[in-house]
């Protein structure tokens, strides 16, 4: 069994957690904001697909106090990496191997430069879970994670036997062996769905699939997504774009992390999703017109819901 850290134990993160926790794994989640609320009910409760049990966890308010782990699992904001060498050196020991379960694209270098790449493995999670208050999670649906090797290169065996664990906590999990392409494939969903949630009319997910522009605007999103992914050297099919749309469906009135984000006023995570992409598509020579407006926009809404002034 591992020594894990969960650090950014939102919907993700304290959903993963969890479920390794109650696999028999000693779970540590450092806490901030849901620290109180976990205390006082007794553990973090969760809702999935209609039971509801309140699961007790290891709590901790410092890193300091869980100590060197045998894995890092992070699902921080992406808006909060510039913490990374605070929060995470007190966790890191010889061995020590880090998981980012954070969205888009940037995060698994951000990781490598401060502990070296090898040592870092990039997590894509399918999911429709979203965090309803401090201390509660709710899971809508099935999950999936896939894994990848932040230094690019073919699964190691630790990155294989992670995939396993996961598994054994039924959290079905995959290793990859181009981690930048399960990305960019992750970005075909995140960044019509999360984007136009918002850009769209503060909508959920049943909501844009009803309207015929919205998924127009959707599909040629998705088709600028596949056209800087072929130019990196990824190739991404016409049937995982489509297969986007069928499981959106499936979602019903599902509300993506960002529109939660958006509503609450909170720091939207435009950067690695939409603007981090639009820089490495456009370096590589292609047009992303649809991606550049809809980052844009999504800069300009969100500093008007936080009370925020042009500069």
């Amino acid at each position: 069994m591992m020594k894990i850290a969960v650090v950014g134990a939102g919907a993700v993160g304290a959903y993963h957690g969890i479920r390794l926790a109650q696999a028999g794994h000693e779970t540590h989640f450092l806490l901030r904001s849901d620290y109180e609320a976990v205390r006082e009910r007794g553990g973090f409760e969760i809702r999935d697909r209609g039971k509801t049990s309140v699961v007790p966890v290891l709590a901790h308010r410092s890193p300091e106090e869980i100590g060197a782990c045998d894995l890092v699992l992070i699902a921080l904001k992406t808006t909060a990496n510039a913490q990374f060498p605070k929060l995470l050196p007190p966790l890191v020991g010889a061995g020590t191997t880090l998981l980012t379960l954070q969205n888009g694209l940037g995060n698994v270098e951000a990781l490598g430069a401060l502990f070296g790449a090898e040592n870092v493995v990039g997590g894509l999670c399918y999911v429709t879970i979203n965090r309803l208050a401090p201390g509660v999670v709710e899971n809508f649906g099935a999950t999936r994670l896939w894994l990848g090797e932040g230094d690019g290169g073919a699964p190691r065996e630790r990155t294989r036997a992670l995939a396993e664990m996961f598994c054994a906590a039924g959290l079905p999990a995959e290793a990859k062996t181009s981690l930048e392409e399960t990305l960019w494939k992750k970005l075909c969903w995140n960044i019509p769905f999360n984007g136009l949630a918002i850009a769209g009319g503060d909508i959920a997910c049943d909501a844009l699939l009803a309207s015929p522009e919205l998924v127009e605007l959707s599909w040629k999103l998705m088709r600028e997504i596949q056209a800087a992914a072929r130019a990196r050297g990824c190739e991404i099919s016409d049937e995982h774009l489509k297969k986007q749309f069928e499981v959106t469906e499936r979602c019903g009135a599902y509300l993506p992390s960002s529109l939660l984000d958006y509503r609450a006023g909170r720091d939207v995570e435009i950067e690695s999703i939409w603007g981090e992409p639009l820089r490495r598509g456009t370096a590589a020579g292609v047009p992303m017109p649809r991606l550049e407006t809809l980052y844009l926009l999504l800069h300009s809404l969100c500093r008007k819901k936080r009370g925020v002034p042009a500069a």
